[in-house]
Parts: C-alpha cells; sequence; structure tokens
C-alpha cells in the first residue's frame, strides 16, 4: 500500500519539488498540497495522510501550531517539520508539540525519503545536530522523573530519541528486534504513552534519560 502525504509549505516552487521528488517512488502518494496550515485540521480529518511535511513558516498559522491542533484528534500520523531555522528554539517547541522529525530545507532532495521511511519505521527522524541539542537540553534540567526505568531501558529511550529505529536500536545494543519491540512497549506502558512521537515528546518536556 502506497504511503498518503499532505504537504503544506508557503513556497510554490519548493511545494512543486517536493511533490516531483515523492513522485519518483511507487511508495509515495501525494495526496494534498497546501500553502498554508489554518484548515489543516479539516483538512486531515477529511482525508487522514499517513505523513505531513508541515513548514514551520507559514502566514496565518505556524506549522508548529498546526501540529499542536493535529495531535488533539490524531496522534498516529507522522509529521516531518521542513524549516530554513537551525536553533534550538525552533527544533525544540516543533518536537514538543508533536513532530515526528524536523529536516532542513536546505537537506531535502538528500534526506527526505530517509526521513520519511525512517518515522514510519516507528523512529524519529532527527538529524545527528538536532539529536545532540534535545540530549543537551534533557541533561541541563535538574528536574527527574522518576517511572523507574531499568537500565536498558534508559539506554533504549535515550537511543529512540537520537531518531534510532527500532532496526537500529537493535544493532547498537546486539538484540533481537522483537526484544526491542518489547522493551519500547515497556517504556510506552511507564510513560502512558502510544507511540514513539509522543514518547519522544513526552522524554524531552520532562528532560528524561
Amino acid at each position: 500500500m502506497s504511503t498518503l502525504i499532505h504537504i503544506y509549505d508557503d513556497n510554490a516552487a519548493l511545494r512543486h519539488g517536493l511533490e516531483e521528488l515523492l513522485s519518483l517512488s511507487e511508495e509515495f502518494v501525494v495526496t494534498a498540497s497546501f500553502d498554508n496550515c489554518t484548515k489543516a485540521e479539516t483538512e486531515v480529518k477529511n482525508s487522514p495522510p499517513h505523513v505531513i511535511l508541515m513548514d514551520i513558516d507559514m502566514p496565518g498559522m505556524t506549522g508548529i501550531e498546526a501540529v499542536k491542533k493535529i495531535r488533539v484528534f490524531n496522534k498516529k500520523v507522522h509529521i516531518i517539520m521542513l524549516t530554513v531555522f537551525d536553533d534550538n528554539t525552533h527544533i525544540l517547541d516543533a518536537i514538543r508539540a508533536g513532530a515526528s522529525g524536523y529536516l532542513l530545507k536546505k537537506d531535502v532532495s538528500e534526506k527526505l525519503i530517509p526521513a520519511i521511511k525512517e518515522v514510519l519505521a516507528e523512529g524519529a527522524s532527527l538529524s545527528p545536530s538536532v539529536a545532540k541539542m534535545i540530549m543537551v537540553s534533557m541533561q541541563q534540567s535538574a528536574t527527574q522523573h522518576n517511572y523507574d526505568f531499568t537500565k536498558r531501558e534508559k539506554e533504549i529511550l535515550a537511543l529512540l530519541c537520537k531518531g534510532n529505529s527500532y532496526k537500529m536500536i537493535a544493532a547498537e545494543l546486539g538484540i533481537s528486534f522483537e526484544t526491542v519491540r518489547s522493551y519500547i512497549k515497556k517504556i510506552y506502558e511507564k510513560l502512558q504513552v502510544h507511540s514513539a512521537t509522543e514518547a519522544v515528546s513526552k522524554a524531552i518536556n520532562e528532560r528524561l534519560v
């Protein structure tokens, strides 16, 4: 089955470029393309996609505001932020709002397809520099929440926050894919979340790991 994708970006040239890039693969189908996100709630409800590519800086409503609204009724759709901004504030605000990943527009041609495949594999698609910012932010706070994680669960949550997929975590720790899935299920239960996106968002908000 094809992956259905909505695009939100006020730059027409970039929007068309994304459509052309995605059309090169039979895996993806662009179901809608918009120059603003003021009606994103209705558009996503009426035609639910698997993935949303969301610009941060758009007229009428920012992409981060749209993500917050979408997350109220849809926790499963993968949302990748596309932006020219490369700073801690925008990155952390986007992830806290519920974004699944974050890509700089200058890297789109090279990294968009891998990023989409990464979030579909239940990972959080973050570049190494973005992952580093998140980890630093988490480490800067002295506030700790006790979820009674085991050492292995902490390791896996940290790797999840760095954008690793289940397969990558399994390879990194030398354990099976199913073992990783089992650990992550326990992490979800302790955090009271239902997806990798929610787990990463909560870990960032509460400065875990």
